[in-house]
């Protein structure tokens, strides 16, 4: 991060300021000083300027509003930004709270207890509750609209400070002597906090500030270190929760007066000031700390005694209160983001996940991705890639060719613009520092370097991807020590002992190019390597410690900027004689610029960079600046002449929807220059410029002037010159042109002045061209509107390609009812079927399968769509239609329609009908649905297995021996069943045993009977003997309900028809016999068991039954 103090405001008549606050939400500031003074303050931002955003665009006040009302030196101020409040105390302990009415604060609550000053008030994290705590020991907490919700009088302590966890559960209480005390959220001891930093310190101390991040913005680590305190002598502990026992310990070497975190608990503020040994007066200090102890930046602060400090909401600006003066300082924070092939790479943190979210976001068609990221540690990118540098998760395997690293404990995730992670490297070495080329990626620690030459997937061959596990062993990685020499041989390898060596002169900073690596020492020393073969080549001393240093295209000149802001440049080829006579290589240039925080060199020009110094961008050429621009962007690229910014800032206060408004390109002066002469004074005149200044963007922008003038021979040469081969082939196609204003069309439309290109080409009569070139830009919109408008008739091809091409346009985008309507139009039966399934109109689907011919290719395709939804009778329709009644029998076995797939294998005569009949009969098997299996045979007319199953049930009833009625209605039903077996086979062999009497073929299914069926149970067939049932059963095959009474001609059996017999001799009544063989005639065997009025008939009657009926002769 850089700071520097960019703004002062006096505080009316010298008045000394005690403390100042500044509201996160709203943008107030509330500042207390001596003598009552309490004023409210707001700068206001005004620009209506899109580059003047941010830090840039100038501030001013638009409140300065002083409160009457202490009449003390006002000690404490504390806002509660949920409700709009403003609480402020003095000395005689009057507390007031001050609410917004109408743009204006006002009093709305006063206190004085008046026994006690105030020491100390702080707000919960939701705004609901108040702690305030007096010096004399007593507590308050009360609640937002006034009330008192309990109070507490810790008598022998004299407390100064007080804080609530994020939580509102705990409450700490800092005493006068140093002590920290935890209590809960009623007030109730729990115990001493454990102050490690002050181990082995001597002598008086007090508290000079505690905070506790709420963790309102997330956290950058999963287990942060959130509660900060520190004392007035300079220690520091830093704690991950009140219990830590390993915090973070922090010797700041100065007087500390306030400490504070910023918006999202990244960095600690801490405010003080230390004894300078040359001068008589204190030195006013701010120093920046990591959440982990590590020290950002010192920024000096010129006055007196500096005594307080506060964060502005979005952590871009701080407050200072220094003695009457109230000193701004503007912060440029080290975003973890970076630039690639037209994507910003930026993250961020929420607090409702762990993670950092990393958003790859694509200015040009302004799309974004975005990726969740543990332990995020940096973003590097180049070219088309970027590397993200995270901490290795412990629960996460390595991958198996990751066998040197075994628990390593970082990652290098190599991703392409989008955010696809393509190739992660565990590493055992700390990435601190991270740079990459096109081919390399470096990352360093401050003892030792690792070095990967990366590769993607669309460069490797078929074998490599197939080496990829041993591309360890070929030194596509290896490590360094600082302290060693490589000699550009194959010296590197992979031992990660050098990453753990010492070294007396750490890394601070690297950069790198296609054919160097700079390495930065923290003594000044430069070390240059060669690259792809790591060779030290030279070293380097500078009169400062790097902390950012840059190449440049050439690799000729590096750019340095240190600690301080300070920018240096030295020329790394450049022989010269020192001061003892001896040549030696580099030098360091004069140029010298201060408060410099970012820099970019030119990707295609050595001598080309651009620096941003404050909120100014300057542009060197050969070290000579050109006049600044204001902006407070972030320098994304530097080519064409032209410089890509972007407006981090702005960006990351709705992270979630980045604007395109926030990326802001620049011209330098040479362009703008060159534009004004083209538009002022002319071609010619302005191609000696052009000459003098050559640069390839200058010699494209002259061409296109000659395009627009119709200069050909002009635009020709400028092309020639930028290495354009597209705009020669253009400018040749132009001279084979007749027509000027044909011409003009064709530069319009290269200038993508596509509206003004139509126009003449509808002005020349030429719809066809217009049409063409709206084809060419994919705007089908227009071309069917031009279709539709123009004169003549329309080609009917083209009217459904461009209704089909809408109809994709609205299907890409799901929006499918709109695009049914262009489908239907254009004929595209087959999107048409895909939007009706998406949209479940079934019916619709079901239409177009009915208007579709014979044996289409479609069909196929709806009736798989019918299927996964579950609509059989649609999709057998629909496969019928093409033919292919297998698969419509398989979508019926499929979602279980049994009868219909039965039905349908009859009526195709299919061979698998048995297999069929055999899976559907075992599926209701195995539901146990018997009387359904036994139907099933009987519909497909497989009568002797629908009999075994019948005489199955029959054998298990007659085991139990229950319901003798029941047992001996199943058999009688048997015996029907293979009655109707006997008469299938008699008809299928009528041709063939020709003059077989009746009687032998019933002698047959006797001997059948007798192999197939297991006998009757004696207690039954005393009752009915078994050839009874069967001869009684022989009519009911030829029986019809609607023919009229008739005797049986058969002259074997000389048996009265069944009717007449079952009605005269078993005196059963006739419309009892109609309405039990009417179902045994229709299968429901159920019903028959059920009719307990025939069972009674029959039982009855069996005996004259068995004497009236003639037996068979034997």
């Amino acid at each position: 991060m850089f700071i520097y103090l960019s703004k002062k405001i006096a505080i009316p008549g010298n008045i000394r300021l005690r403390c100042i606050s500044w509201n996160k939400d709203q943008g107030f500031i509330a500042c207390g000083g001596e003598d009552g003074l309490l004023k409210v303050l707001k700068l206001e931002t005004q620009t209506d300027e899109a580059k003047l955003k941010g830090l840039a665009a100038p501030s001013n006040l638009s409140m300065n509003q002083t409160l009457e009302g202490h009449s003390g030196s006002v000690q404490v101020v504390t806002w509660n930004e949920q409700y709009q409040k403003l609480t402020t105390s003095d000395q005689n302990g009057l507390i007031i709270v001050w609410m917004l009415y109408k743009g204006a604060w006002y009093e709305e609550m006063i206190n004085n207890r008046n026994k006690s000053v105030v020491r100390s008030m702080s707000w919960n994290a939701d705004g609901q509750k108040i702690c305030i705590v007096y010096e004399d020991g007593a507590v308050i907490v009360g609640s937002v609209d006034g009330n008192r919700i309990w109070g507490k009088d810790l008598k022998g302590s004299q407390l100064c400070h007080v804080a609530w966890s994020s939580d509102s559960k705990i409450l700490l209480f800092g005493m006068a002597n140093g002590e920290i005390h935890i209590y809960d959220n009623q007030g109730n001891f729990i115990m001493k906090m454990k102050l490690n930093c002050l181990v082995n310190i001597t002598g008086a101390f007090s508290i000079a500030g505690i905070h506790w991040y709420p963790g309102t913005e997330g956290y950058t680590e999963p287990d942060c270190p959130c509660l900060a305190i520190c004392f007035d002598n300079g220690r520091c502990q830093i704690m991950r929760h009140e219990n830590d026992q390993n915090p973070v310990l922090i010797d700041t070497g100065m007087n500390v007066v306030s400490i504070q975190w910023n918006h999202c608990g990244s960095v600690l503020a801490v405010a003080g000031f230390q004894k300078a040994t040359t001068q008589d007066k204190d030195v006013n200090l701010v120093q920046f700390y990591t959440p982990f102890g590590e020290h950002l930046r010192t920024l000096k602060v010129p006055g007196k005694q500096m005594s307080a400090l506060s964060w502005e909401g979005g952590g871009l600006k701080i407050g200072l209160a220094v003695d009457s003066f109230i000193y701004f300082a503007n912060i440029r924070p080290d975003y973890k983001w970076g630039y690639c092939s037209n994507t910003v790479v930026y993250a961020y943190t929420r607090p409702d996940r762990p993670e950092y979210c990393v958003v790859f976001w694509d200015t040009k068609n302004n799309e974004k991705y975005v990726k969740y990221v543990k332990s995020l540690i940096s973003i590097t990118t180049c070219g088309d890639f970027c590397i993200l540098a995270t901490k290795a998760d412990e629960n996460q395997p390595q991958e198996e060719h990751e066998t040197v690293s075994v628990g390593a404990t970082y990652v290098l995730v190599l991703c392409n613009s989008i955010g696809t992670p393509l190739d992660p490297k565990y590493i055992d070495i700390g990435p601190l520092f991270v740079t990459m080329t096109k081919t390399h990626v470096i990352a360093a620690s401050k003892e030792a370097f690792y070095i990967w030459q990366y590769r993607v997937a669309k460069k490797l061959t078929a074998m490599e991807i197939n080496q990829v596990a041993r591309t360890r062993k070929e030194g596509r990685e290896r490590i360094y020590h600082i302290d060693d020499i490589p000699s550009g041989a194959a010296d590197g390898v992979l031992d990660y002992s050098k990453a753990i060596q010492g070294t007396r002169d750490p890394i601070c900073a690297i950069t790198a190019s296609d054919k160097t690596l700079i390495v930065g020492r923290e003594s000044g020393t430069i070390q240059r390597y060669s690259l792809p073969n790591v060779g030290l080549v030279q070293k380097y001393v500078l009169n400062c410690r790097a902390y950012q240093m840059s190449l440049n295209c050439n690799s000729s000149r590096l750019a340095i900027i240190d600690l301080s802001g300070v920018l240096t440049f030295f020329d790394l080829d450049t022989r010269v004689t020192d001061s003892t006579g001896q040549q030696v290589v580099g030098e360091q240039l004069k140029l010298e610029r201060k408060d410099v925080w970012d820099m970019k060199w030119a990707k295609d020009n050595p001598d080309l960079f651009a620096m941003m110094e404050k909120t100014r961008m300057y542009v060197f050429r050969n070290l000579d600046p050109e006049e600044p621009i204001q902006t407070s962007g972030y320098i994304c690229n530097f080519e064409d002449l032209e410089i890509k910014s972007v407006l981090l800032d702005e960006i990351l206060k709705n992270p979630e929807h980045p604007n395109k408004e926030y990326i802001i390109n620049f011209e330098i002066r040479s362009l703008r220059d060159s534009r004004a002469l083209i538009e002022e004074v002319g071609i010619e005149e302005s191609s000696q410029f052009i000459e003098d200044n050559p640069h390839p963007r200058l010699w494209r922008l002259l061409a296109e002037a000659a395009l627009q003038k119709l200069d050909l021979q002009t635009a020709e040469q400028a092309f020639v010159r930028c290495k354009d081969y597209q705009g020669i082939k253009f400018v040749k196609c132009l001279g084979n042109l007749q027509s000027e204003s044909m011409k003009q069309a064709e530069v319009a439309a290269y200038f993508s002045r596509f509206e003004e290109a139509e126009r003449m080409y509808l002005d020349m009569d030429r719809r066809d061209l217009a049409i063409g070139l709206r084809i060419k830009l994919g705007d089908w919109f227009r071309v069917l509107q031009l279709l539709k408008t123009g004169s003549g008739d329309a080609d009917d091809t083209l009217l459904e390609q461009a209704h089909n091409a809408i109809g994709d346009y609205f299907a890409d985008r799901q929006k499918w009812i709109n695009a049914v309507q262009y489908y239907v139009q254009g004929r595209n039966q087959e999107r048409l079927a895909e939007c009706y399934y998406m949209l479940e109109d079934y019916q619709g689907l079901e239409n177009l399968a009915n208007s579709l011919p014979e044996n289409n290719k479609l069909l196929p395709d709806i009736a798989h769509m019918f299927v996964r939804v579950g609509m059989c009778e649609q999709a057998v329709t629909a496969f019928l239609k093409c033919n292919r009644p297998k698969d419509a029998v398989d979508t019926c076995v499929h979602l279980n329609q049994w009868n219909k797939a039965v039905e349908l294998a009859k009526n195709h005569n299919m061979k698998e009908i048995g297999s069929l009949l055999a899976r559907y009969a075992s599926h209701l098997l195995e539901k146990n649905k018997i009387l359904d299996a036994i139907e099933l045979y009987r519909k497909a007319n497989y009568f002797f297995d629908a009999a075994k199953l019948m005489f199955k049930i029959a054998d298990e009833e007659a085991k139990k021996r229950t319901k003798p009625l029941r047992v001996k209605k199943l058999y009688v039903l048997s015996a029907l069943l293979v009655e109707q077996y006997h008469e299938q086979v008699k008809n299928a062999q009528r041709g063939k045993v020709k003059g077989k009497s009746s009687e032998l073929f019933t002698c047959e299914i006797m001997k059948t009977l007798s192999l197939q069926l297991r006998p009757i149970p004696f207690w039954l067939s005393v009752h009915v003997p078994i050839e009874h049932l069967v001869l009684v059963q022989k009519p009911l095959l030829n029986w019809n309900p609607w023919k009229p009474l008739a005797l049986n001609r058969d002259s074997n059996m000389k048996i009265l028809h069944w009717r007449y017999s079952l009605n005269t001799v078993l005196n059963i009544p006739k419309n009892l016999i109609w309405m039990v063989f009417w179902r045994v005639e229709k299968g429901n065997f159920q019903r028959v068991l059920q009719q307990e009025d025939l069972s009674q008939s029959i039982n009855s009657g069996c005996a004259m039954c068995a004497s009236t009926v003639c037996r068979p002769k034997k």
